[in-house]
């Protein structure tokens, strides 16, 4: 997501078009699918079938497919993202796997001014994504477009020596977590702080925050 406005946008578009197939590889690779939808399948997120979800900063589809992995069954989920090429991995994702294929809808935009009304998603999920951008500006856009109660499952970069090695690689800035808390607690209850077991690979860049829209 973009730093500074338009040229920022189209540069971490483009970038993100061209690596597109290698981070896809990359996260298969790393078992970074699994431990999210482990995580997720621990939650009580009262998905129904009329449940709308969005993925907001999807990139090649892994929390998208991780929440189908879990199990969970809703009316739809919004796999959003800037990069058209991510988004058609996670279409080629979706179509191997019959209840993604029927519930998966696809969106080019971006996390700071999303096309859909206010009070919209039941839950919406987050991952690596607003390290992109300033992070008041992440955390109100996505809870305008939550309805009052709904869940926000927020990924982000830790600091940590693969975080750092992560912000050379995809030109991005971690925040620090108290930063994180501090800004999330504007728009949201932190409803819990979650770190992956040391054996999994996602913990070394990775922690969950659980929120709940205020």
């Amino acid at each position: 997501m973009p730093k500074n406005g338009k040229t920022d946008l189209r540069t971490t578009r483009g970038f993100y078009d061209r690596i597109a197939e290698v981070q896809h590889l990359a996260m298969k690779l790393n078992g970074y699918r699994a431990s999210v939808s482990k995580f997720l399948r621990s939650l009580d997120l009262e998905i129904t079938p009329d449940t709308s979800v969005l993925d907001a900063g999807s990139g090649t589809g892994l929390v998208t497919m991780a929440f189908f992995d879990a199990g969970f069954k809703p009316k739809r989920l919004v796999a959003l993202d800037l990069s058209h090429r991510s988004l058609l991995l996670v279409r080629e994702q979706a179509l191997e796997k019959r209840e993604a294929a029927a519930r998966t809808e696809l969106v080019q935009a971006n996390v700071l001014s999303m096309p859909f009304g206010d009070d919209t998603f039941d839950l919406l999920l987050m991952c690596g994504v607003l390290e992109y951008t300033p992070l008041d500006d992440g955390l109100r856009e996505a809870a305008r477009v939550m309805r009052k109660g709904a869940k926000l499952v927020l990924l982000p970069v830790k600091p940590s020596i693969v975080g750092s090695v992560l912000e050379l690689l995809y030109n991005f800035k971690t925040h620090p977590l108290a930063k994180v808390r501090e800004a999330a607690s504007r728009y949201f209850n932190i409803v819990g702080n979650h770190e992956f077991p040391i054996t999994e690979p996602i913990s070394w860049s990775k922690t969950i925050f659980l929120l709940e829209k205020k």
